[in-house]
C-alpha cells in the first residue's frame, strides 16, 4: 500500500431507524450489529486498513463521539478523529478534511466511506479501490462506486451512467429517491446504479471542485488553513463550522461536476439503514427468523428480526415479519412492512415519555 493513500471514515450519523438500539448517545456505528463480536466501525476501520495505512485512516464524527471512536479504535493517534462540533451534513466535513490531508500531503488519493456498511467479499472491495485510486493518480476524476440494483428500491439514490466498455463509466445524471414506477423503469434500463455514499479522489481533484463550485464554503474554511493540524485549529472550528452552509457533497459537487465517474461494484454491499436490511444479512433459522444476541423458542412464528441486550430467552408464538427489539429500557415489537416509519416512532415516544429515549 503507498504512503499517499488516505481515508476518511463517516462517523457521525444517529442511525435512527435502528432505534431503540441505535440512540443519540450512542449510534449504531458502535454497535455489534450482526452479532459477530465487533461494531460496525470496527468492521469498517479493518476494511479499510488492507488497502490504506492505518496511520492515514481519519476518522469524521461529531464531537461529541470523540471518545466512543477512540474507545472502539484504540490503535489510532487523537488527531485521526476529526470531530464536527455542529452537523452541517457532508459537503463541510469532507472539505475540512481533506484541507487537513492536503497540508500533509499534497500527492494524496483518498476514499470517503460510511462507518457502518456491511461489505463481505471485503477482497473485491480492496481491488475496485485500487483500480480507482489509480485512476485518480492519473486523471483529474471524481468516482463513486455504485452498486448493481436487484430490485427496485426507492430508498436509495440512483446514478445513471453512458453506456461503455470501460470498467470506469461517466456519469450523466445522479436521481435522489426515485417512486417506485420511476425504480422499474431504471432496472430495465440497464444504465443505473445505487449510490453507495463511496467516494474516491485525488486531494487536488476535490479541492478544485470545492473552489469551482462552492467557493462560499471554500473561503470560509481556507481562512483558517494556517491554523488546520495545529494547537490554534479547534478555536477556528469551534467558531467558523457552524457557518458553513448544510448541504450533501452530492448537491455540492457532485451533481454539478463534469468529471464525475462511477466503477460498477463487483462487490456485495448492504448500507445496513433498517432492521430489515440488517435482517437480510444474517443467517436464519429454519423458520426464516433471524437472531441477535437472544435464544428464541418460536411456534408458528416466521421472517422475524429479534434482538436482545442479553442471552435473553424470547418465546414468539403466532407472529408473522416483526422486528422484536429488546435493551435495558425499551421493547420495540413492530411490523418489518413498516420499519420506515419508526422514526416517527421515535420522536412520538420522545415527545410522550422524554428525549433521554433516544
Amino acid at each position: 500500500m503507498k504512503k499517499n493513500y488516505y481515508a476518511i471514515l463517516m462517523a457521525g450519523g444517529v442511525g435512527s431507524r435502528f432505534w431503540p438500539v441505535s440512540t443519540t448517545k450512542f449510534p449504531k456505528q458502535f454497535h455489534d450489529m450482526l452479532g459477530t463480536g465487533e461494531s460496525l466501525i470496527q468492521h469498517t476501520f479493518k476494511r479499510l486498513a488492507k488497502s490504506i495505512p492505518e496511520e492515514n485512516i481519519f476518522i469524521l464524527t461529531n464531537a461529541c463521539y470523540s471518545d466512543l471512536v477512540q474507545e472502539h479504535l484504540p490503535q489510532i493517534r487523537k488527531d485521526q478523529i476529526i470531530g464536527e462540533p455542529a452537523m452541517r451534513n457532508t459537503a463541510p466535513c469532507i472539505l475540512y478534511a481533506s484541507l487537513k490531508i492536503q497540508k500533509m500531503d499534497p500527492n494524496a488519493v483518498m476514499i470517503v466511506a460510511p462507518s457502518d456498511h456491511w461489505i463481505e467479499d471485503e477482497k473485491a472491495f480492496a481491488n475496485d479501490v485500487q483500480q480507482s485510486f489509480e485512476t485518480c493518480e492519473q486523471n483529474d476524476r471524481l468516482i463513486t462506486l455504485g452498486i448493481k440494483p436487484t430490485f427496485p428500491n426507492t430508498g436509495y439514490g440512483y446514478i445513471e451512467h453512458n453506456e461503455s466498455e470501460n470498467a470506469i463509466k461517466k456519469v450523466s445524471k445522479f436521481t435522489e429517491k426515485p417512486t417506485y414506477e420511476k425504480a422499474k423503469q431504471f432496472l430495465a434500463q440497464g444504465n443505473y446504479l445505487w449510490n453507495a455514499g463511496i467516494f474516491i479522489w485525488s486531494v487536488s481533484s476535490i479541492l478544485t471542485a470545492f473552489e469551482n463550485y462552492q467557493k462560499e464554503m471554500m473561503d470560509l474554511f481556507v481562512s483558517g488553513l494556517q491554523d488546520f493540524n495545529t494547537k490554534k485549529e479547534e478555536a477556528f472550528i469551534i467558531n467558523n463550522y457552524p457557518l458553513a452552509e448544510n448541504i450533501s457533497i452530492d448537491y455540492a459537487i457532485l451533481e454539478q461536476a463534469d468529471n464525475v465517474y462511477v466503477v460498477p461494484a463487483t462487490f456485495d454491499w448492504n448500507d445496513l439503514g433498517t432492521w430489515g436490511s440488517l435482517y437480510n444479512e444474517l443467517d436464519k433459522t429454519e423458520a426464516k427468523n433471524a437472531v441477535v444476541n437472544a435464544k428464541l423458542l418460536a411456534q408458528d412464528a416466521s421472517g422475524n428480526m429479534i434482538r436482545t441486550s442479553d442471552k435473553k430467552v424470547v418465546v414468539v408464538d403466532g407472529l408473522d415479519d416483526y422486528i422484536i427489539i429488546d435493551n435495558e429500557e425499551v421493547l420495540l415489537i413492530y411490523p418489518k412492512k413498516k420499519e420506515q416509519q419508526i422514526k416517527e416512532v421515535l420522536a412520538s415516544v420522545k415527545a410522550k415519555f422524554g428525549e433521554h429515549y433516544g
